[in-house]
């Protein structure tokens, strides 16, 4: 790459670097849809600064994206299934509630992978707990102390999306229902679920986007955190 190419991309890549001090949390910074030197460019922004309490979350980087963050990040951390890569490697202590991260089966992991790995970062203690969709309404029952333990809850579910409203059921804590992807046809990309998650009859639910895992862990880790002082 010439200077002048390196030069567009270093013009292009302004990283929010005041976003902690001024709302509390971090940036992340989306990298589906971005070019691997788009992103190296922008992981050597964050290096040149050096080490930092306030972790940055690369959200959406499929293997050759969260290569590219690597060679400028090499103590970052990646972790594949959820597409994501954080950097400083080690998460902060956990402070506030406990979040908790549900799938409804299997194959909805990978989402919520990325909504427990967001709140742990930004400061939470997260536990995940994989499997427990209400076509066995036993798994989630034997889950209720944990469940009744936790400040703020993520559930992650596609194919009917009817698991948030029946945890919410049984708890205290707000629900954060995540429609996913998955599913056969007619669960069309995760539109069925976010449609029956919208029309939840128990109160104290809320939709983020399909697939949002990262929008949904961060939602939890602001519902879970320590109270301000004054």
């Amino acid at each position: 790459m010439g200077d002048g190419a390196a030069d567009e991309l270093k013009a292009l890549a302004d990283p929010d670097f005041m976003r902690q001090a001024r709302r509390g949390y971090p940036e992340a910074v989306y990298g589906e849809g971005k070019t691997p030197e788009q992103l190296r460019v922008i992981a050597r922004s964050y290096a040149s600064r050096g080490s930092t309490d306030s972790p940055v979350i690369f959200t959406r980087c499929d293997e050759e994206r969260a290569a590219a963050v690597l060679v400028e990040l090499p103590d970052a951390v990646h972790q594949p299934q959820a597409r994501l890569v954080v950097w400083p490697a080690d998460p902060p202590e956990p402070t506030g509630g406990l979040v908790a991260v549900l799938t409804a089966g299997t194959s909805d992991l990978p989402v919520a992978l990325e909504a427990e790995t967001t709140a742990r970062y930004l400061g939470r203690r997260t536990e995940l707990v994989v499997d427990v969709g209400v076509a066995g309404l036993h798994r989630v029952l034997g889950r209720l102390d944990l469940l009744r333990a936790a400040r703020a809850i993520v559930v992650a579910a596609g194919m009917d999306g009817a698991l948030p409203t029946v945890v919410a059921g049984l708890v205290a804590a707000p629900v954060i229902a995540v429609p996913t992807s998955v599913g056969y046809g007619a669960a069309f990309g995760g539109v069925a679920p976010l449609l029956t998650m919208l029309n939840a009859c128990a109160p104290g639910v809320a939709v983020v986007n399909i697939d949002n895992g990262y929008g949904a862990g961060h939602l939890a880790a602001q519902i879970a955190a320590p109270p301000v002082d004054g």
